[in-house]
């Protein structure tokens, strides 16, 4: 009877601080603030920062209008909804004071006091600056209003019931500021400010445990997957053949090209397009960052003569050299002219060099679509041309022509895979 009535007393105990943990009272509407009553300097500041955390992405369905919501982030657990966060007043954020704005930036709690889901990187915000949220909360409510409900969330049960993620951010929110370190330069501080906060690149860059945290420490940017794709690892393990200097990164960032590497493709084209028209300043001192980071890769160290295996290729894969020839030489060979103007060579490319096959299906699936400017590089996409088993083909081909990483297996159902992701 004694245990049982412990067992009880311990349980009321740990209801009454799960209530306390996930309780946070709603903040009161506000009128929708004028328009004018923001500084231009402010606003303009705050647009920077929204092409820097590449906001538009997550919050504009395909065919809507920015920032309007209805983007849908596929998770383990189901489908997240982007959310509107124009000033409409009725189903945007238009009766948001600063203060609901600044609690659901960086602490992941709505105006009406509900926890959000982590698909939005409030773990990253959490370290944005007091300026920086005014910055953002002036230029967000000066943006035409739209009146959009995005579709309601689908997530598979429990997962519906908000309050379970006061538990999530028990184990895993860490809210902290950004520090500068004495020891390095303005540019690079300002890159990891960013990087680290609205940029919030280890999201896609870094692996996930169990519960869809980011693995931190020792696993910082060491690959992860986003929309399908997979994100390579940005640190000492980058898989480049070619080293990321500052230089190159920055051109890549704000060009959607490196002639060292490749065209920026999947979730990082958007990247690119909000980069290009960023404030350059900050561009340059992410691309110093990230550089730092893989400043230990291999490619750093030495750059190796780039592998053409074209006769053992053809040996073990010769569907895949016909398809090949027929489809994609007429790109990608010397002489052609998508080369003679400049482009990469194919075993530049990341994805060959990866140590799975997803970035390079997922490329001959979607093709690439100009990242940042209608003259920059184009693929067509060959979903509805080329069957699972003759993109299998084609992959295996190239990668025992181009590649340097461990031989990819099970092609067929990886494609198979890739494409339903990809739907």
């Amino acid at each position: 009877m004694k245990q049982l009535t412990l067992l009880l007393g311990v349980a009321l105990v740990a209801g009454v601080l799960f209530v306390l943990l996930a309780y946070h009272p709603a903040i009161a509407e506000v009128a929708p603030p004028d328009k004018r009553s923001f500084d231009a300097a402010l606003v303009a500041r705050g647009a920077n920062l929204a092409r820097v955390g590449n906001c538009v992405s997550c919050h504009q369905s395909s065919g809507g209008r920015p920032y309007a919501g209805g983007y849908p982030v596929k998770t383990p657990f189901g489908t997240i909804y982007g959310s509107n966060i124009t000033p409409d007043p009725q189903t945007g954020i238009g009766r948001w004071s600063r203060a609901a704005f600044d609690r659901a930036l960086r602490r992941g709690v709505a105006r009406d006091g509900s926890h959000l889901y982590p698909a939005f990187p409030y773990v990253h915000y959490a370290g944005a600056t007091d300026a920086d949220v005014d910055a953002l909360y002036a230029f967000l409510m000066t943006r035409p209003a739209v009146r959009a409900e995005p579709p309601a969330n689908d997530l598979i049960p429990p997962l519906g019931f908000r309050p379970l993620l006061a538990g999530w951010k028990l184990l895993f929110f860490r809210p902290a500021p950004v520090r500068p370190i004495a020891a390095r330069s303005a540019e690079w501080n300002r890159g990891r400010y960013l990087g680290e906060t609205l940029a919030h690149c280890s999201a896609c860059h870094s692996p996930r445990g169990l519960l869809q945290q980011e693995k931190r420490g020792d696993d910082s940017y060491g690959g992860g997957w986003s929309g399908g794709w997979y994100a390579p690892p940005i640190n000492a393990h980058s898989p480049a053949v070619r080293a990321w200097t500052p230089e190159r990164l920055e051109t890549y960032l704000r060009t959607g090209l490196s002639v060292h590497h490749a065209a920026a493709a999947g979730p990082m084209g958007p990247v690119t397009y909000n980069l290009a028209r960023a404030d350059p300043a900050d561009v340059r001192a992410l691309a110093t960052y990230y550089a730092w980071w893989m400043r230990r890769a291999p490619a750093a160290r030495t750059e190796p003569p780039l592998p053409d295996r074209r006769a053992a290729a053809t040996r073990a894969h010769p569907l895949g050299a016909r398809l090949y020839a027929g489809a994609c030489a007429i790109c990608h060979e010397p002489g052609a002219p998508m080369m003679l103007a400049g482009r990469p060579v194919l075993p530049l490319g990341t994805p060959l060099h990866e140590d799975n096959p997803r970035d390079t299906i997922q490329i001959i699936l979607q093709g690439l679509r100009p990242p940042v400017s209608a003259r920059g590089p184009y693929m067509p996409a060959f979903a509805n041309a080329l069957s699972d088993a003759q993109v299998a083909e084609i992959v295996a081909y190239l990668q025992v022509r181009h590649g340097t990483g461990p031989i990819w297996k099970d092609l067929p159902a990886k494609v198979a895979e890739a494409r339903r992701e990809g739907e």
